[in-house]
């Protein structure tokens, strides 16, 4: 059966949001043999990460207002055709200083989509119908961290290079689906003009929007407390839980039923349950499963080489409410600024990049070298994020 015309637009959305997760976490399971073939350590291959996520983080900030600027179809056109040449440069980089190079042209390269599809659902959908699709679109993008290191394992099978021709490939498609089946949604007389000027000016006003901030760092926040499993993951998996390569799918795929479920109840409830209330009820669902985290750590330290299922169920279950929470907060923070999504739409993605560049260059190292850390960063972050979200309601009630 063809897709009808809605399906198919939030198809190709979700596609441009999946986009730069994959490009994190495709090529997780390859570590040690990378830093074989480049002949150095697993370190100099997890600094590619680093110098990926940095200048991702600082893009975004442009990315969205360069598409309220020149239009949104021709921003994914420009951010695509680069990742997919950086792509083909980082299958064929001859030394590990190449691959930092076009890790780095990636990031430039790599949130366009993501931020583009963001500004579009809130262009193309209002209301309770928006909320469905945002939840589509933050599943696809929840789901690919999960995938993408089992169909990182699958194409190791093949060889390291198998990992990027890949992601050239998906940047390929995304973009040939892009420019067929996406209206242009930003009208020549709606445009901004870009100066770097004005989109200082018009951060520093978010920056002032208290609202705003603690909606986007609650977004960022509530994603890093599980991203930064899927950043320990070669770590966490392979040294902790003694599984193998292919074995990733054992964190990966309860952890994407977490989020399709999550996913779904946000779908279920838009336009039935309030979303302060919505919100309230994935937030106390996610502190208590961050508790538990610590708690079964705590207990079930000595058997978890045998009993790994206890490492990662709370995991999956911290990840129905992350997800059940993610559309609302993004909807809120954008309807901040109705004129200005796309530029929203960066800074939202910005918040986010900027917590999992925060979480895999400081946290992650040093939390790693047990679960029972992990999981009380996980908690650490989760209750920040609790904390913020009290604040932003009293902000509604004296607003």
């Amino acid at each position: 059966m063809l897709l009808s015309r809605a399906s198919l637009l939030v198809l190709v959305l979700a596609m441009l949001a999946a986009l730069a997760p994959f490009a994190i976490d495709t090529y997780l399971p390859a570590f040690h043999v990378m830093a074989a073939e480049f002949g150095t350590d697993e370190l100099a291959i997890q600094q590619s990460l680093t110098l990926y996520l940095l200048p991702y983080a600082v893009m975004t900030l442009c990315h969205g207002a360069i598409s309220d600027a020149i239009g949104r179809i021709t921003t994914i056109k420009w951010g695509l055709a680069i990742f997919m040449l950086a792509s083909l440069g980082c299958a064929f980089a001859p030394n590990v200083q190449t691959l930092w190079l076009f890790r780095a042209l990636q990031g430039v390269s790599g949130g366009a989509g993501n931020t583009v599809a963001r500004a579009m659902v809130r262009d193309l959908f209002d209301g309770p119908q928006a909320q469905r699709v945002m939840a589509t679109v933050q599943l696809l993008f929840g789901i690919a961290p999960a995938v993408a290191p089992i169909l990182g394992g699958v194409l190791l099978g093949i060889h390291w290079q198998a990992i990027f021709l890949f992601l050239a490939l998906y940047a390929a498609v995304a973009l040939w689906m892009a420019v067929r089946h996406l209206p242009e949604t930003v009208s020549p007389e709606k445009r901004i003009a870009f100066s770097v000027a004005g989109i200082a000016h018009t951060y520093g006003k978010m920056l002032k929007n208290r609202l705003f901030l603690c909606l986007i760092t609650c977004l960022g926040l509530n994603f890093s407390a599980f991203f930064i499993y899927v950043l320990a993951s070669p770590v966490f998996l392979v040294k902790h839980l003694h599984l193998n390569s292919q074995q990733f799918g054992y964190l990966f795929i309860p952890t994407v039923t977490g989020m399709m479920l999550g996913s779904w109840i946000s779908r279920y409830t838009a336009g039935k349950v309030a979303a302060a209330r919505l919100l309230r009820w994935a937030f106390a669902w996610m502190v208590a499963i961050a508790i538990l985290n610590v708690c079964v750590q705590v207990a079930a330290s000595d058997q978890l080489h045998e009993a790994w299922w206890l490492a990662i169920l709370p995991i999956a279950l911290f990840n129905i409410g992350m997800a059940t929470a993610m559309p609302v907060l993004s909807i809120a923070a954008l309807d901040c600024y109705p004129k200005l999504r796309g530029t929203a739409a960066s800074a939202q993605a910005f918040m986010q990049m900027l917590c999992s560049t925060l979480s895999s260059a400081l946290v992650v190292p040093l939390v790693w070298h047990s679960p029972l850390t992990l999981a009380s960063a996980m908690l650490a972050m989760t209750g920040v994020s609790a904390l913020l979200l009290f604040f932003v309601r009293r902000l509604k009630v004296s607003a």
